[in-house]
């Protein structure tokens, strides 16, 4: 009867989903940039996918921003990017191996004892110098890849080439409705009572309850974000920085992921 019902409730989820006397296991949908997909078999495998890179990347650490004059004379609000000593390959990942291809990066050289025993052996295995921070990037080729290898980030970009950049915001606490969705408060005089409260939030009766995704007071920043098709103005190989057009997230010295754009059709395929 329990499964009759699940079968009445969830018409949609049917054809992924595979049903026996003894056993009921479900398929779950595959996300945006990452899934989990459980299959029947012997042994559960699992098999964890993410969003593909149009080329491989490099991390660096948000400095500030400044105002960059073209030589026309246009100013531009730049954000300067510097790198500390990393961005050295610590592992390939391949199909047969890992079950996809990706190309794992470290960044920002610390001292042995900031890290685990299961970290350091992990670096010690690549031949690299301790790193504080791990990130893969999925590609579709990883030849010419190796261990201990170092990126420099003008031999992989260059000026005009647009960019992805994602980091951590800058995280505000708990906040309204005004400062967090931009909501106008109320009359502040003739005997009005609601200055910066949120209102109504919803019909009583029907339906009894409050739609999921309501904006509403709450946590404020502090989430990762990905801002796209950003403009590299200036690389400084001497000051060993770069400035990319517009703001990035987070405040100096957070940690920031710049990989190429993707546009569709020109390094991203169509379908």
């Amino acid at each position: 009867m329990a499964i009759a019902m699940a079968v009445v409730s969830f018409p949609s989820l049917l054809n992924k989903t595979t049903l026996s006397s003894s056993l009921f296991t479900p398929t779950f949908l595959p996300a945006k940039s990452s899934s989990l997909l459980i299959k029947s078999s012997p042994k559960t495998r699992f098999v964890v996918s993410s969003s593909m890179e149009a080329g491989i990347g490099v991390m660096g650490s948000k400095l500030g921003m400044m105002s960059f004059f073209e030589e026309d004379g246009t100013v531009v609000p730049v954000t300067v990017v510097g790198f500390r000593e990393g961005n050295i390959v610590t592992q390939i990942k391949t199909l047969a191996t890992d079950g996809y291809d990706a190309v794992q990066i470290g960044y920002r050289r610390v001292r042995d004892k900031k890290l685990t025993k299961p970290e350091t052996g992990h670096l010690q295995k690549a031949g690299t110098i301790p790193m504080r921070h791990l990130q893969e990037f999925r590609l579709t080729n990883i030849e010419g890849f190796e261990p201990n290898q170092k990126l420099v980030f003008d031999e992989i970009f260059k000026e005009g080439d647009l960019v992805d950049v994602a980091g951590t915001t800058i995280g505000k606490g708990f906040q309204g409705g005004i400062k967090r969705h931009h909501f106008k408060r109320g009359q502040m005089t003739h005997g009005s009572k609601s200055h910066r409260a949120l209102g109504s939030i919803g019909a009583g009766t029907t339906p009894g309850r409050v739609y999921k995704g309501k904006k509403m007071p709450g946590r404020m920043g502090g989430t990762r974000t990905k801002i796209r098709k950003l403009k590299i103005v200036k690389v400084d190989k001497e000051l060993n920085v770069v400035m990319i057009k517009g703001a990035l997230p987070g405040k100096p010295g957070n940690l920031l992921r710049i990989t190429p754009a993707k546009i569709v059709g020109v390094n991203i395929p169509k379908n």
